[in-house]
């Protein structure tokens, strides 16, 4: 930290109520009207190019968080709803919205694509120009808070894409050992439609950061070996990230499971940031090991209530996470 910041909860210090949407719906936030001495978004580029922010970033105020499907007015889960329901989304794929899981699930007994070899013939890419995009775009920017940071999350990336056509991780994992060629060619097709559905919205939106989510492993390990990477997943991965770079977005790698092996391919594809699951894997020796070629975004967890357990855990976590930049915040309490 580069300059004062008020204490928490301090009397003294002016608040204000934010606003921001977020992808589980918009919630109001109080927190202190604070004299930054640059701007959100400057401090937020230092934090993620590990050039010294002035701050460490963070996501509940700082942020303004959306969904693609949302921008573009595709189908998607209704996050405010109590119940279980069912709904298709844009390629087709039927799920199950469970509330107590907190998303959606494939629909249990259905299944897309029973043979990768044929999704040629299947799969239809959702086409981008039956959407009312710029409209809804232009639109969006009337609101917008452009002082904060414009996060986007592109939803299933392209081992879940995969697993949902296929009907489930067992399915997607056999075709993989079976079929790879199959499986490689439909992963770059699924990326030339990430990337044109990245480009579009680039023409109309200032996108600082994209949230990429693909789930590599289960909290024991990898789905899939260092081979199969290779083989078929990290080349169309790189190129959705490659993309990304020449449009000067922030890429934000979100990955569940003991995933440790593929930490070096996030590097290499070029993540700026990874969002990876805490109780399966070293975060901390993630960052002392890797700490100069990637950030994290890391949860603040108090371990008690109050004000003394909040500055502790956050001390902790800015003194773990906040050297050489690269870190931004979240709250999970």
């Amino acid at each position: 930290m580069k300059y004062v910041r008020p204490a928490y909860l301090d009397p003294g210090v002016k608040t204000k109520e934010y606003t921001t949407s977020a992808f589980f719906g918009s919630k109001k936030k109080i927190a202190p009207v604070l004299d930054r001495p640059i701007s959100i978004r400057e401090n937020f580029r230092l934090a993620y190019k590990r050039q010294g922010p002035m701050w460490m970033p963070n996501a509940a105020i700082e942020f303004t968080n959306e969904m693609i499907t949302n921008l573009v007015g595709a189908p998607d889960n209704d996050w405010s709803r109590k119940d279980r329901y069912d709904w298709t989304d844009w390629f087709g794929i039927e799920w199950t919205y469970v509330p107590e899981a907190g998303g959606s699930m494939l629909k249990p007994g259905t299944q897309f694509l029973d043979d990768i070899t044929r999704w040629q013939e299947k799969v239809k890419f959702p086409d981008l120009d039956a959407y009312n995009i710029e409209d809804r775009l232009n639109k969006f920017m009337e609101t917008y808070d452009k002082e904060t940071i414009l996060h986007v999350n592109v939803g299933l990336g392209c081992t879940e894409r995969l697993v949902s056509l296929m009907g489930g991780y067992t399915e997607a994992m056999i075709a993989m050992a079976l079929e790879p060629e199959a499986v490689s060619a439909f992963l770059h097709a699924f990326a030339d439609f990430e990337i044109k559905c990245i480009d579009r919205l680039s023409k109309y939106i200032p996108i600082d950061m994209i949230t990429y989510h693909d789930d590599w492993g289960t909290e024991r390990d990898t789905f899939f070996s260092e081979a199969m990477m290779e083989e078929m997943v990290f080349e169309p991965t790189k190129r959705i990230f490659d993309f990304m770079k020449s449009k000067g977005i922030c890429i934000q790698h979100h990955c569940c499971g003991n995933i440790k092996r593929f930490v070096p391919y996030m590097i290499k594809a070029g993540a700026d940031f990874v969002q990876i699951q805490a109780r399966a894997n070293d975060m901390a020796g993630f960052k002392k090991k890797y700490g100069r070629d990637l950030g994290f975004n890391t949860y603040i967890t108090p371990k008690g209530r109050g004000k003394e357990a909040m500055v502790a855990a956050v001390r902790d976590m800015v003194d773990t996470f906040g050297f050489m930049g690269g870190a931004y915040s979240s709250v999970m309490a």
